[in-house]
């Protein structure tokens, strides 16, 4: 039985085929060392089909400047290239290629970002790779693979987070998630709205309380066994007296389930704890949880919390309140007080980010320098207008109007300076002709987005915690227009660019284009 070693699935090589088949024609080409910059972005929000983002959350950038740190062509790494054949028999890759290569690592880029947690916007650089061309290449797909899957899940968790109108959520992912990058997702949950993770070892590494109830298998055996449902009940008590979450819903959760937890909570009581809540993980949620809420208050346990599960996302969350509010009133339930008693553990629909799998983030290149060693800007010309990027070396930078609200992310050349303008036209960065001017008097405050992370093969400045993360999205979304931040149909969040680098943008498609044509 052969073993993969785990470093050839989680090291350097862990990379797609044609990053090395690029990096060594630059070798050949003496191309290698050349200064290059590339640019991560993603071209459209998440769309969920009932449902849409009109933001995202950033996630994933520690993991991947750890990771850059400690990360080269070990000797095995090498031997795996150097077996490696083309269809005529022939060496893949070259030994002096593979002497070149060997011992590389990513200690020669530099790299500036949008801090993780912040709110991001389509076509705008969230990371920017400047160094060497061939190992900016091949980072390429480790970076991908880490960014666009955490931002993903930071996002889906955030519109969860709002939807359950800052209720508590719980991340319960990591059974469905996609093997070990689980762990990824419920990071990026944690990030992105999720206040707690089922993740025992994430929640370790990251300094959280790991939670999580029981299943219907605890029932099950004791029922199997001739005890029924209230003795599980009992046995689960009686071990966690103070954090007693008991899932009602096995048998019937209005006819036995309930009763049987509110027996379990008044000897709980009786001893001196406090009973800590109930879990309903099927049928009508929003009906149980009302009906659960009465006999609960009935029974003098107003105050403990209600956890729903089953395939939740934002817009099953969304209806579940929005029944809530219509129909507690008829049982004599106040919905607010029912909204502020219930938890969310949110799952499959979560680390998956059902309805849309992949962000569709790209690593582009922008920029190489020349012989002199200026930047030269390059591009890609697409008949898909959305697929032309920003060139060259630029700034971002996001504007505040007199609301302190952000009403548009604007790219400009490197250089650019927005702080001392009047008023500030900007133009879409793929229609031509559509341009708007902010007036200077709308503007009340002008922010750059791009902070320096990492350089000389290490993460620069300190490492933000998770509750860093969260307080720099809670503070982005804040200043975002409601509109922007709708889980349906949401308003159109404004990503433009400056004058020149329009121009610059116009002026190397068309270039491009002539070049083709054959036009002087």
């Amino acid at each position: 039985m052969s073993v993969t070693p785990l470093h050839l699935v989680a090291g350097i090589l862990h990379t797609d085929q044609y990053q090395l088949a690029m990096a060594q024609v630059y070798f050949r080409q003496g191309l290698h060392q050349r200064p290059a910059r590339f640019d991560w972005f993603f071209r459209s929000y998440p769309d969920y089909g009932e449902h849409q983002a009109g933001y995202a959350i950033t996630a994933g950038l520690e993991w991947l400047l750890e990771w850059m740190e400690v990360t080269t062509f070990s000797p095995d790494d090498i031997e795996v290239l150097r077996v490696q054949r083309t269809s005529g028999g022939d060496p893949r890759f070259d030994d002096d290629f593979l002497s070149w290569l060997s011992g590389k690592g990513f200690d020669e880029l530099t790299v500036h970002a949008v801090p993780e947690g912040r709110v991001v916007h389509a076509h705008v650089p969230i990371v920017t790779v400047e160094g060497p061309l061939a190992m900016a290449q091949i980072l390429e797909t480790a970076l991908l693979n880490r960014l666009n899957y955490q931002t993903l899940i930071a996002t889906k968790a955030s519109r969860v987070k709002e939807a359950a109108r800052q209720g508590t959520v719980l991340d319960f992912g990591t059974r469905r998630g996609p093997d070990l990058g689980a762990a990824a997702g419920s990071r990026a949950a944690l990030i992105g709205g999720a206040d707690h993770s089922s993740n025992v070892e994430v929640s370790h590494l990251l300094g959280f309380d790991p939670k999580g109830t029981h299943a219907h298998s605890l029932v099950q055996v004791f029922m199997a066994l001739g005890a029924g449902e209230l003795e599980a009940f009992r046995a689960f008590a009686a071990r966690y007296p103070d954090e007693c979450v008991l899932l009602v819903d096995t048998v019937d959760t209005l006819e036995s389930g309930i009763p049987n937890a509110i027996t379990v909570f008044r000897e709980l009581e009786a001893e001196g704890h406090r009973p800590a809540g109930v879990r309903l993980d099927s049928g009508d949620l929003a009906y149980l949880a009302i009906r659960s809420a009465e006999l609960l208050d009935d029974a003098g346990f107003p105050e403990v919390s209600i956890v729903l599960s089953s395939d939740l996302d934002e817009l099953a969350i969304w209806q579940i309140l929005s029944q809530i509010d219509v129909e507690a009133p008829r049982y004599g339930v106040d919905p607010r007080a029912l909204a502020a008693r219930l938890t969310y553990g949110v799952g499959t629909r979560l680390i998956t980010s059902a309805g849309h799998s992949a962000l569709n983030g790209v690593y582009k290149l922008v920029a190489v320098a020349d012989d002199a060693g200026d930047w030269v800007p390059a591009i890609k010309v697409s008949e898909n207008v959305v697929k032309v990027p920003t060139p060259g070396e630029k700034e971002v930078w996001r504007v505040y109007d007199e609301r302190g609200l952000a009403t548009a992310d604007v790219i400009g050349l490197g250089g650019e300076d927005l702080a001392g303008t009047d008023d500030l036209p900007i133009l879409h960065p793929h229609r031509a002709g559509v341009r708007r001017t902010i007036p200077r008097e709308r503007i009340s405050a002008i922010e750059s987005l791009l902070e320096p992370v990492f350089a000389n093969g290490s993460r620069t400045g300190d490492v933000a915690s998770i509750g860093e993360m969260r307080a720099r999205r809670d503070a982005d979304l804040n200043r975002l227009d409601t509109g922007v931040r709708r889980i349906v149909n949401p308003h159109i969040y404004h990503v433009s660019l400056t004058e020149r680098m329009k121009g610059l943008q116009c002026l190397l498609v068309d270039n491009a284009r002539d070049s083709v044509l054959g036009n002087d």
